[in-house]
């Protein structure tokens, strides 16, 4: 009995000699498993950190003798930075602008429109309102503006007349103030070439050698010797008239002022009206000359003339200058034929009669 209680105490401790053994093993084994992860760690990092190392180094020998510029890396920003940038952005952002309220559209009232700058043909006119079923006689007094005495003369006519002065005339403001203030309308008559080379037409004349530009200068002198004319008319002009270039160029001058043009028909082959239409420059010829002859005799003959075309036609143009005969026939005549029912018009009233469009639409501007 006493020998198998000592068995079995030496089993047990047998098996507490080997469960603690076990024990110790198994506490030894975890411990050496744990040392040996963290030393494989370790060396990891060490390897890491030689790499990075390396890295850095390489860097900052290649930025020492860079080659070529070496870009930034892409990537996307910190988070901080990405936040720092939309708050800059943020602020930076113009304030929106309140929208601005409509501004009521002035609209102009249809009774006050803008005007518009008439013709200098309707603009200078004489005012004359001519009486409905008379006949009607424009007398055109050429070449004044030289002799003073005889040009004062024809001023001192009843008017209207119309009175054409010379370019080349001296103190044309002046004699031609007084000729406006008299009742008078203004025309301009310009110099031009004729056919025969023994008559002279004076200074600044147009001639047919003349080139384009040449010519306009002429005019442009000629024009703006004096104002207040309603258009022009040719001094002279038998072979400058025929030519068609030179014809051109002035009636391109005149229709850029707003004049018009009387032909005084000097030559029978006249390119005056032609030109004139085709440049829509309003044209009118001469009907009749007073004083080819300067006779008295001549003149009423003339007068006579112009008398029957206008009771024939309803107006005639007659065209003298201020020579004696014609200034002391005419100083008679105009109040007789007045008071034979004639009507003394100046050369515009004509215009109007035979461009009515034109004065309406003028009129309406």
């Amino acid at each position: 009995m006493a020998r198998k209680r000592k068995d079995k105490n030496g089993i047990n401790r047998l098996v507490l000699t080997v469960g603690g053994g076990a024990f110790v093993l198994a506490v030894f084994g975890v411990g050496l498993w744990a040392g040996m992860q963290f030393g494989a760690e370790q060396a990891t990092k060490g390897v890491a950190i030689d790499v990075a190392v390396d890295e850095e180094q390489g860097a900052a020998l290649a930025r020492k003798t860079p080659e070529f510029p070496i870009p930034e890396p892409v990537g996307p920003k910190p988070l901080d930075q990405v936040a720092l940038d939309r708050l800059i952005a943020k602020v930076a952002e113009p304030a929106p602008e309140k929208a601005a309220s409509p501004v009521p559209v002035i609209i102009p009232p249809l009774a006050d429109p803008t005007p518009v700058k008439k013709p200098a043909w309707i603009r200078n006119a004489i005012a004359y309102k001519a009486e409905a079923g008379k006949p009607m006689i424009a007398l055109v007094i050429d070449d004044i503006g030289i002799d003073r005495r005889r040009s004062d003369a024809v001023v001192a006519l009843p008017a209207p007349l119309t009175l054409s002065y010379l370019t080349y005339a001296h103190d044309l403001e002046r004699q031609t103030a007084a000729a406006r203030a008299r009742g008078h309308e203004l025309m301009v008559h310009v110099p031009m070439q004729p056919k025969s080379a023994d008559a002279d037409p004076g200074p600044k004349a147009l001639r047919v050698r003349d080139n384009p530009v040449e010519l306009a200068e002429k005019l442009e002198w000629g024009l703006s010797r004096f104002s207040g004319y309603v258009g022009v008319n040719n001094h002279m002009g038998s072979r400058f008239t025929t030519d068609m270039t030179g014809m051109q160029v002035v009636m391109a001058a005149l229709g850029r002022r707003g004049l018009f043009f009387l032909d005084s028909v000097t030559a029978p082959d006249s390119a005056g009206v032609s030109t004139a239409r085709a440049a829509g420059v309003p044209v009118l010829t001469r009907d009749v000359f007073l004083d080819n002859e300067d006779t008295p005799e001549e003149v009423r003959y003339r007068l006579e003339q112009a008398e029957k075309i206008a009771r024939r036609t309803g107006a005639a143009i007659a065209i003298g200058h201020p020579h004696d005969a014609t200034i002391t026939v005419l100083r008679d005549w105009i109040p007789d034929a007045v008071s034979r029912g004639i009507a003394i018009v100046p050369v515009s009233t004509l215009v109007r009669r035979r461009y009515p469009a034109l004065w309406e639409q003028a009129g309406r501007s």
